[in-house]
């Protein structure tokens, strides 16, 4: 069982749902990413996505645009990344790491390094899953065996615009989690539509298996809490990384996990509550 299922097995023993924060490697301080990581772990993250900077991320909109853009300003690549993720380790072995980005730096990555050189290094640094935008189920599935085959997760998204074709590809090789967006459009597009993730959820869930997090809308513990309700796990991106931009490098850490304290406050508030 890998480090995501567990986390997901032990909150659902427990009646909780999942907290997933997001935050780009390297933003807004380099120096200071893995203190805001471990902050936002102690505060109550249960799973982290990070961001990878890529120069054209078609899914994501102007904020999270932004911050990849400085970060890869500042020289942050997936080497980069990875000495994060190992940096992070040292001093917590049991918050998962999801590492989020395209499928250019992976490729760019396995061709530099050799066939096989992203997932064998990504499983040593200490990440635990990887989403990758723009590898679709159906055109990955020896990516997604290499991963498995390492004991990590490959994360898939899914959409209200989703077939139930695609929801059965992704049932057949996600593991870990699934991320629903729930909007249409890029990351921080709108206010999320709390009806339609309600009325879509039990579709997806008639074919995918494990959890399933919703993202994209999600801005402050009321929007959360209603999400939480009804989805095994709550995704929040552009609002954190918009909050940490504006922090000076003494107190980025802190206003971090002072917002995710105040999510995890208003998810536990439904212990007990059934997905």
């Amino acid at each position: 069982m890998s480090r995501i299922q567990s986390v997901f097995a032990a909150l659902k023993a427990q009646g909780r749902k999942a907290l997933i924060p997001y935050v780009m490697a390297g933003d807004p301080y380099p120096d200071a990413t893995v203190e805001v990581l471990l902050a936002m772990a102690k505060a109550g993250a249960d799973v982290i996505e990070f961001g990878v900077p890529f120069s054209d991320p078609m899914a994501d909109g102007p904020v999270i645009q932004a911050a990849g853009e400085r970060a890869l300003a500042k020289g942050i690549g997936l080497p980069q990344v990875l000495e994060f993720v190992r940096q992070f380790r040292r001093s917590n072995d049991t918050t998962p790491i999801v590492l989020m980005g395209y499928a250019n730096p992976i490729e760019r990555y396995n061709q530099r390094l050799g066939e096989g050189a992203f997932v064998r290094d990504v499983k040593a640094a200490g990440v635990d899953g990887v989403l990758v935008v723009d590898y679709p189920p159906e055109e990955c599935e020896a990516f997604a065996a290499q991963m498995r085959a390492a004991e990590l997760d490959p994360i898939f998204l899914l959409a209200p615009t989703s077939t139930e074709a695609r929801i059965k590809d992704v049932a057949r090789i996600a593991t870990g989690f699934v991320y629903y967006v729930s909007l249409k459009g890029v990351t921080g597009s709108g206010a999320i539509d709390t009806r339609s993730v309600a009325d879509n959820l039990p579709r997806i869930r008639e074919h995918v298996k494990v959890p399933v997090g919703v993202g994209f809308g999600i801005r402050d513990a009321e929007t959360a809490k209603v999400v939480g309700a009804v989805s095994d796990a709550v995704v929040i991106g552009a609002r954190i990384v918009s909050l940490l931009e504006t922090q000076t490098r003494d107190n980025v850490a802190s206003a971090g996990a002072a917002f995710i304290a105040e999510i995890r406050a208003a998810l536990d508030s439904l212990k007990g509550v059934p997905a």
